[in-house]
């Protein structure tokens, strides 16, 4: 664990903490962001995970606790998350199933046979692109449970080796953005003046995003032949509420960016499109923002992932990955930008989030199918 003042800003008196081994990947440009972060009016603490990495304003895989409430520290997907669904087929051919996945980039139908399963109270009452995945690192990937790692609290989810599952990791949309944009219109990086009100309507993109999640698993579900079902695991990492800690005495807005909620709960930290996913049990405490990582954090920056991923790797080489499962994705340049390559190493996120008492590993993830966005040409069968 690496902790310090923050060192460019010596007249703050937040604390810097990163939850990562010494050899773990940290870029000098996301520990900078911290810094930065630590050195905002009223901020106490920030806590960086081993999946840190720089983001537009702060940093991603951070959970920054503060007397003032900073909109710009969530950033414009409020509510974003990933959540866990049980998924039961009677056979999982993957070249298959990948034909059969349904539009994820068109907008649910107000009359589909979705909203029989699934809440139709829509939060906020934004109503577009309601049932849509995003593109960036969005993904809904059909998995099979891999390695058992602590096989009670498996069960306790209803899982076992072999099970299929699928992973679905979405947020707020367009809502959340303009929640944001229409804080920063007149504030910019400033506090929130309002907090209540920032937080109500806050609150509302994170329920649209949970919503949000379910619609996308219940389009694949009845695209698939699969019973919809409620998630065994859904935490958001994009968020903030009101804590209480027992080192200060007053208000504390805990900011997550890239961080999920480690305080007792269930949460998938996601690999790469190439690599396991890990399901894990969160015990993290208030040095680390009661919080966890959420994926393996980007090692190379979008352009530079384009760039080597066009020398080193092939269009099919990216479609059909090192585990023999498919990714479903239309855009090309989101293929080499979002390619395995371009992540640090999954297995050394947990050990470090184990090694640092933050959580303890449950089971791991193996993909199958990966939808990005939709195929824009039928796929070559080999």
């Amino acid at each position: 664990m690496r902790e310090r003042r923050a060192s460019l800003f010596p007249q703050t008196s937040a604390t810097v903490k990163v939850f990562a081994a010494p050899g773990s990947w940290i870029e000098s440009d996301a520990l900078r962001q911290c810094d930065q972060v630590a050195a905002l009016d009223g901020m106490l603490h920030v806590a960086g995970m081993p999946d840190l990495h720089p983001g537009k304003g702060a940093p991603i895989g951070a959970a920054m606790s503060s007397t003032v409430l900073y909109p710009h520290l969530v950033g414009s997907d409020i509510g974003c998350g990933i959540a866990v669904f049980p998924f039961a087929l009677k056979r999982a051919v993957p070249e298959k199933l990948a034909g059969k996945f349904p539009d994820l980039d068109v907008p649910v139908d107000p009359d589909d046979e979705v909203w029989s399963y699934v809440d139709d109270d829509i939060p906020g009452g934004f109503t577009e692109s309601l049932g849509t995945v995003g593109r960036g690192n969005h993904f809904v990937e059909l998995a099979k449970v891999g390695q058992v790692l602590d096989a009670a609290h498996a069960a306790r989810l209803g899982l076992a080796a072999g099970d299929l599952v699928l992973i679905v990791h979405s947020g707020s949309r367009g809502f959340g953005e303009r929640i944001l944009r229409t804080h920063t219109e007149v504030h910019g990086a400033g506090p929130a003046v309002d907090p209540a009100a920032y937080l109500a309507a806050h609150d509302d993109a994170v329920r649209w995003g949970a919503l949000n999640r379910r619609l996308l698993a219940t389009r694949v579900a009845l695209a698939l032949g699969a019973t919809p079902s409620p998630p065994v695991v859904d935490e958001c990492h994009n968020s903030a509420e009101v804590v209480a800690l027992d080192t200060f005495d007053g208000k504390v807005y805990l900011h997550r960016k890239g961080a999920a909620p480690g305080d007792g709960r269930d949460v998938l930290v996601a690999g790469t499109r190439g690599t396991p996913s890990y399901l894990v049990h969160g015990h993290a405490g208030a040095a680390a923002g009661f919080s966890v990582a959420h994926g393996a954090g980007r090692k190379m920056s979008r352009a530079d992932a384009l760039k080597r991923g066009k020398a080193k790797h092939t269009v099919e080489e990216l479609r059909r990955t090192p585990v023999g499962s498919y990714v479903v994705c239309g855009d090309r340049q989101l293929l080499f930008e979002e390619a395995p390559t371009a992540y640090k190493r999954i297995e050394q996120v947990i050990a470090d989030l184990s090694s640092h008492g933050l959580a303890t590993p449950v089971l791991s993830t193996v993909p199958l199918v990966t939808y990005k966005t939709a195929e824009t040409t039928p796929r070559r069968r080999r």
